[in-house]
């Protein structure tokens, strides 16, 4: 499980975001750092077992991203983030493609998967497996369980027209016209602090399984 005082250093950062306060807190990070390495490795265990495609040499640790903030071209100039972000991906050591997400941020943490804003190729690819197969992408969001735990599928950010190569009237142009293909689910700070916190996340991976099952294949 996540242990509260690293839910309660995340608060803490969060109003004190500045170089001074984080280096008289550098323990209170690393402690927190470990917890979440420490939760991913067990979620991992148990996410291997249905994603058979995951790098056995996939390491917690370089799961767990930075927690410095690139500022040099953001107005926000906060050196630190406010969360711990785990990008866990399903073939390769780099997240950024198919993959599983755990965000940690109290009072905003989540569990999602998918893929998030493909480049070209991969959201071409994408289309065209909807275009031919979109009775398999349906079976799988459109399943109680999947609303139930993830809302409406459809429900994401869309082109304002119509792709190029397809007609406005495709009965499915409003899976054709997302921009990603990702579920995710909040979690409360209590579920992830309590015990067994590591097999509801891994249960939701286990759901988001058959959307990243489906996003590979069109890849392949």
């Amino acid at each position: 499980m996540i242990y509260q005082e690293s839910i309660d250093f995340l608060k803490d950062l969060a109003v004190n975001n500045n170089r001074e306060w984080f280096a008289a807190n550098k323990e209170r990070y690393d402690k927190a750092r470990e917890n979440v390495i420490d939760f991913t490795t067990k979620v991992l265990d148990s996410v291997r077992k249905i994603e058979a495609g995951m790098d056995e040499n996939l390491d917690a640790k370089k799961c767990v991203m930075r927690i410095y903030r690139d500022i040099r071209f953001s107005k926000n100039k906060a050196p630190y983030k406010n969360n711990f972000g785990v990008s866990m991906p399903t073939s390769g050591l780099k997240g950024g493609g198919v993959e599983y997400y755990l965000h940690i941020q109290p009072g905003n943490s989540f569990i999602g998967g998918g893929y998030w804003m493909p480049e070209a190729p991969h959201l071409k690819a994408i289309r065209q497996e909807i275009d031919y197969n979109a009775a398999d992408l349906k079976r799988i969001i459109d399943q109680k369980e999947f609303v139930k735990l993830f809302g409406d599928f459809r429900k994401q950010e869309q082109l304002k027209s119509v792709p190029k190569g397809y007609e406005p009237d495709n009965e499915n142009i409003d899976l054709l016209k997302l921009k990603s293909f990702v579920a995710w689910h909040k979690l409360e700070d209590k579920e992830l602090t309590a015990p067994g916190a590591e097999k509801l996340v891994a249960d939701v991976c286990s759901m988001i399984h058959p959307l990243n099952v489906f996003l590979k294949n069109a890849l392949s």
